[in-house]
């Protein structure tokens, strides 16, 4: 039976390490503030939006939800960030995704400054995932992977770690990071030839691809590592991940489950970021 990664005790971990982060600051005159744009009211957004509060005020750090019409104009939008650019008081800046169809994501990535873009959206941000640059921030969820391994002892140096899924937002970044630690890393997707066989080579498999339990006993081996990284809803409306979980379970060494892992601690990096922009921002030196 596989060891099984809970999201909770990295979670605790965090949070003992935050507090006193927050608690500097404080002494020092700054209160840490995560300012959410979000266009209309959308359920996933609000279902997120609810946790990162609650995360962040847990820890002492100030939430200013910035609500929105989803008839907001491109021009109007780029006005508003450029005010929370400005605003010394706000020290990150999180942006709902994806934007109504008539804003022009690409033009709004642009305008966020990268100093309090904490969820990697800005280019600026990206081009220092892929270039190594602790000074960017990486998104959210890829990290919340990383935070994950290193807690449970999972050292991935030299380790053939299979990442499936390339997108921008996990994949793609997330292999960037394990690079940076010096894995071994080969990136597969839903084309790939024989991905089950690809994936049963891998001491470290992580699935990103966006499909419900995709990854099934055939994509496993003995002693595996199993990230899972996805979020989805089955057919009865259950949440699930990219995992078949009751049945991979049996045969892997560690595994996370969905829910309860990575998509937990998202937050906790949400807020680690804010942190680590409010020490830039405010020019107060801490850890």
């Amino acid at each position: 039976m596989a060891e099984i990664l809970k999201g909770k005790d990295v979670i605790a971990s965090m949070k003992e390490r935050m507090l006193k982060q927050v608690e500097e600051l404080q002494s020092h005159g700054v209160t840490p503030c995560l300012a959410i744009v979000r266009l209309g009211a959308k359920a996933d957004d609000l279902a997120y939006e609810k946790g990162a509060v609650k995360r962040c005020e847990g820890l002492g750090i100030k939430c200013v939800v910035m609500e929105y019409d989803e008839s907001i104009s491109q021009k109007e939008l780029e006005d508003e960030i450029r005010k929370l650019n400005e605003d010394t008081g706000i020290h990150g800046i999180l942006v709902f995704r994806p934007l109504p169809k008539h804003i022009d994501e690409n033009a709004i990535k642009y305008v966020i400054s990268p100093d309090k873009d904490v969820d990697c959206f800005s280019p600026v941000n990206v081009a220092k995932v892929f270039e190594g640059d602790d000074n960017g921030f990486a998104p959210c969820t890829p990290e919340a992977v990383m935070e994950m391994l290193e807690h449970y002892g999972v050292d991935v140096s030299g380790k053939r770690v299979v990442v499936i899924g390339r997108s921008l937002v996990v994949g793609k970044p997330l292999s960037m990071l394990l690079l940076r630690k010096n894995a071994t890393v080969t990136i597969c997707h839903t084309k790939t030839r024989d991905l089950g066989g690809t994936a049963r080579t891998a001491d470290i498999l992580i699935a990103a691809a966006g499909k419900a339990r995709m990854i099934t006993k055939e994509f496993v081996s003995p002693g595996q590592i199993v990230i899972d990284v996805g979020i989805n809803m089955d057919k009865d409306g259950n949440l699930c991940g990219d995992v078949d979980y009751d049945n991979v379970e049996k045969t892997v060494a560690m595994i996370t489950p969905v829910p309860g892992g990575v998509g937990t601690v998202t937050t906790s990096i949400l807020a680690k970021h804010v942190l680590a922009a409010a020490w830039r921002l405010s020019g107060v030196m801490g850890s």
